[in-house]
């Protein structure tokens, strides 16, 4: 809906002149309360003003928003929509990949294929395809683009052709940067203005670190697919008025502390004070205080506090931000006068009122690292060594195929699809036999592997060496004072004579061209390529599990000893099994603090007692020698940063490189696909669809694919990480000519349905309860008298005798970040329902998207307590009061035959909970809703 169409209840329509400029907005002041409101909030009730339809959006949700009790729990849903939508390329494919297939549709149904375009403005940055292949040369860059290139072609000319084919779709090419940062310094506008109408720059992403965004003031947060693409086709994002906690920032940092510092600090506060589905919002004299790079940082990590979002206001840093990055002055004019106009400019003297309240005093603040497996166990830098030497004992020993204890999968919440993945890696063969480790007379284990190598030298690998050290992705890569502290520090160590260890993995993979610009103009790069830290790629490289392999020799040591070695990363996430398959112990650490255990080579290590190498005169050389001083990065940052750079760099983003340009591209309004691809496929979501809905219909003789229990994530359902060999997806792609090398990832081949279903539930760490002790994508065939079977084949085996299927879980069914996959593989894997405990909200979502109905056990019971054991066969009756837009029924009658013949008979709750989730389900899914109504206007 246009903001002309707004019913404009309160009368807030009004004219806004900045310069010669007139815009029309939405005033704020027109609704009363609004002004005590957080930031955050003002920014939904302005949303809801200006769309305002008064059907979805009512005066009622308007004022709900106004007279907002901070101390309530959430109840009031309303619909958010969002100005734009931003997507990576891992996750952006599908969305793409559908909007393709509509078009066809509608042609095939009458319509104009060029219709179909995303209704708000979507921009795509391809940054999770880079691997660090090569490193430690000058080459690393050029020839690791080039191996992206050879393994994601297809992709890539498919999303070139898009970038040609669709209205207010924009790809930004591989090698460009991360695509947070691109965000902050590019594309985000902080303000928007489009069919002259002026109003905040919103922005769902489908990568959950889009929270980066709210350091410059800009409300949005990571996505699903589905809510992607439901955002780009210009459905709102269905979302609970949520409690919003002021985080007060006092003082000052003390010399030595980054922002890397605090923000592990924040995220250890805020997961200890619970801010689940919650805003966080920073508020008094100290924000001005804090640069605007460190806003962008502490934003990004509200994935890791686990709230949906954590806002700076705009202010005066906000603008000498967006001054700085090449903003227009009008465009500078506009944010400023538009804020002030609005209330949305910060003013620390009127304090609104939060839910809850908690305050950091800078000054606090200690050097620190997190790991060794999850981002909010903070350890300051001082207790390192001690924290390592208690819990190395945990990951030493074990079993092969789950060699350390697992992090709760509640906790396991990633933004992607990284290319190892804890679902898919053993550590060593099944039947390897795991040698005891020795311990040291220090206390600690020990297990000494000496490896010979002419190039590097020989060297000897213990137990907590560490071989990744990686300044790596969107939390520090965009900020100019711990890269240029880095940078500043590897100089200092290099004058005194240091080097990396030779068993280290050494790599620099920046957020945006930027970096190299101002690093070559405070001529830092030769040091930082003396220690090993060559350029390998702009993008999201090792905390994504990009890190690519180690070199073989010290890979076959890790193994061969079954060694527990380290990872140190300047990423957001370090889950077991994430960084490397190699890698058992991973932890986040500042730019300067990666260089630092490069130069140490081992966690085992005490920087304040233990010196890191001796200098010329054959002195001890001690961190503290080589750390640079503040004055000494301030002083760097003036001489070597100007806008200029950012103009340079983003003049020609969209352009690319002579790869890019090159690349045989089809043309044409809609895709030729091809039948040989195995990257991207037509997905059959509009397969024989016709113009109106069919009614929906009861489901009769269902049978049971899954019995799972509690806290079953969207990435146990949704397929991630590599491919193992023997399993249905590499079956496919065998078939296809694919050989094992190729597999790439889950991630890599999201725009492939076919490969996509074949792992849908089929995580090795899921427990289906149809079977005794056995984990992985398996089930019992009942078309095969019950036989074992992958869930993949058994699905097929129904589909062709026509029978239905069904899932049963526990609480919390889909917890974990939003999966589209997750949906969409359980419906084309032909589930109807899905009955559980409870849901996660946004995966409960997703499948009414994906026109399966969500259903819920009666309170109190369960699977367990009605004594279902997945034998039986399932009726549900009730469904088709949906039919003729009819109220959604508050239960239906599920009933259970066993075997035996005896039935189980209950009332299960519809999970329907909103009109708009009606409509989606009665046409088949969303995204046949909104083809329908495209066609209808």
């Amino acid at each position: 809906m246009s903001s002309k169409d707004s019913v404009n209840s309160f009368g807030a329509r009004d004219t806004l002149k900045v310069g010669d400029q007139s815009y029309e907005i939405y005033r704020l002041d027109a609704v009363p309360g609004t002004e005590k409101l957080p930031y955050s909030l003002k920014v939904l009730a302005e949303n809801l003003l200006r769309t305002e339809d008064g059907a979805n959006i009512t005066k009622d949700h308007i004022e709900a928003i106004a007279k907002w009790d901070p101390s309530a729990d959430p109840s009031v849903e309303i619909q958010f929509t969002p100005a734009r939508v931003i997507m990576q390329d891992f996750t952006g494919v599908p969305c793409i990949v559908d909007l393709a297939t509509m078009r066809e549709a509608v042609g095939e149904l009458g319509g104009d294929p060029d219709q179909v375009n995303p209704l708000a403005p979507a921009d795509l940055v391809i940054d999770h395809s880079v691997i660090a292949d090569l490193f430690g040369t000058a080459n690393a860059f050029e020839r690791n683009v080039e191996i992206e290139y050879q393994r994601n072609g297809e992709r890539y000319q498919f999303l070139r052709w898009g970038q040609g084919a669709f209205n207010d779709f924009k790809v930004v090419p591989p090698g460009t940067g991360i695509v947070h940062q691109v965000n902050i310094e590019y594309l985000a506008s902080v303000v928007m203005e489009r069919n002259g109408v002026a109003y905040p720059d919103t922005c769902v992403g489908t990568d959950s670190h889009t929270t980066m965004e709210n350091g410059l003031g800009v409300l949005g947060w990571g996505v699903g697919g589905i809510e992607a693409e439901a955002a780009m086709l210009g459905q709102p994002v269905s979302m609970l008025i949520p409690r919003v906690v002021g985080f007060k920032l006092s003082g000052e940092r003390k010399a030595g502390v980054t922002a890397t510092d605090v923000v592990l600090t924040v995220t250890e506060m805020l997961r200890k004070h619970g801010v689940v589905g919650k805003f966080v919002e920073f508020y008094g004299e100290g924000v001005a205080e804090v640069p605007l790079a460190n806003r962008a940082t502490l934003g990004n990590m509200s994935p890791e506090f686990g709230s949906t979002a954590a806002i700076f206001p705009i202010d005066d840093v906000t603008i000498d931000y967006l001054r700085m990055t090449g903003r227009s002055e009008q465009q500078l004019a506009l944010v400023e006068a538009y804020a002030k106009q609005q209330g949305l400019w910060h003013d620390p003297s009127r304090e609104p009122k939060f839910s809850e309240y908690i305050e950091l005093d800078l000054g606090d603040v200690v050097a620190s690292i997190a790991g060794p497996k999850r981002p909010q166990d903070r350890i300051a830098l001082s207790d390192a060594k001690t924290a390592f030497r208690k819990d190395i004992h945990n990951y030493v020993g074990g079993t092969a195929e789950n060699p350390v204890p697992h992090t709760n999968v509640d906790e396991v919440v990633e933004e992607s699809f990284p290319a190892s993945d804890p679902a898919s890696l053993s550590f060593a063969d099944e039947d390897a036999v795991v040698p005891s480790a020795a311990t040291g007379s220090n206390g600690r284990p020990s297990n000494p592997v000496e490896v010979k190598n002419s190039e590097r030298g020989d060297c000897i690998v213990d137990h907590g060496a560490v071989v990744i050290a990686a300044i790596t992705s969107c939390t520090n890569t965009s900020n100019p004072e711990v890269m240029l502290g880095a940078a500043l520090l590897a100089k200092n160590a290099v004058d005194k004579g240091l080097t990396s260890k030779p068993w280290v993995k050494t790599t620099m993979a920046p957020g945006s061209q930027v970096v190299t610009d101002y690093y070559n103009k405070a001529g830092l790069w030769p040091y930082l390529e003396k220690l090993g830290f060559f350029l390998v790629g702009y993008g999201c490289t090792t905390c994504i599990g990009n890190s690519g392999p180690l070199p073989d020799d010290i890979s076959k040591a890790i193994n061969d000893a079954d060694l527990s070695v380290a990872a140190v990363l300047s990423g957001n996430r370090n889950f077991e099994g994430r960084i490397n398959p190699d890698v058992k112990m991973n932890y986040l650490a500042s730019p300067p603090l990666v260089i630092a255990y490069a130069l140490a080579g081992t966690m085992d290590f005490d920087f304040e007692s233990e010196a890191l190498g001796k200098d010329e005169a054959g002195n001890d050389v001690f961190l503290k020698d080589i750390w640079p001083s503040q004055k000494d990065i301030d002083d760097t940052i003036a001489s070597a940063i100007n806008t200029e750079m950012f103009v340079q760099n983003y003049a020609d983003v969209f352009k690319g490189d002579e790869r890019w340009r090159n690349l045989p591209t089809p043309s044409g309004n809609t895709f030729e696909w091809d039948d040989k691809s195995t990257y991207v496929r037509k997905p059959p979501y509009f397969d024989g669809m016709p113009a109106q809905p069919e009614p929906v219909t009861d489901i009769q003789g269902a049978r049971v694919l899954a019995l799972l229990g509690d806290s079953v994530t969207t990435d146990h359902i949704s397929p991630a990480g590599s491919i193992k060999p023997g399993t249905p997806a590499a079956q496919y792609l065998d078939s296809h000519g694919v050989e094992k090398a190729d597999y790439n990832s889950y991630g890599s081949r999201r725009g492939n349905h076919e490969v996509m279903i074949r792992g849908t539930f089929a995580n090795i760490r899921l427990r289906n309860q149809l079977l005794d002790d056995v984990s992985g994508g398996y089930t019992r065939d009942f078309t095969n008298g019950g036989e074992q079977a992958f869930i993949y084949d058994a699905a097929q085996n129904y589909a062709e005798k026509g029978i239905p299927l069904v899932v049963l879980g526990g609480k919390e069914y889909g917890s974990g970040s939003s999966r589209d996959w997750a949906a969409k593989g359980t419906s084309l894997l032909g589930v109807r329902a899905v009955i559980t405990e409870s849901f996660e909200r946004i995966h409960r979502s997703n499948l009414i998207g994906m026109g399966v109905i969500p259903l819920q056990f009666p309170e109190g019971e369960s699977a367990a307590s009605l004594k279902l054991d997945g034998t039986e066969t399932f009726d549900i009756t009730g469904i088709e009061a949906l039919n003729d837009g009819g109220k959604t029924p508050k239960t239906v009658k599920v009933t259970a035959k066993k075997e035996d013949g005896k039935t189980v008979e209950f009332d299960a709750v519809v999970r329907i909970d909103t009109p708009g989730e009606a409509d989606y389900y009665r046409n088949g899914g969303i995204l046949q809703y909104v083809l329908r109504n495209m066609l209808r206007s």
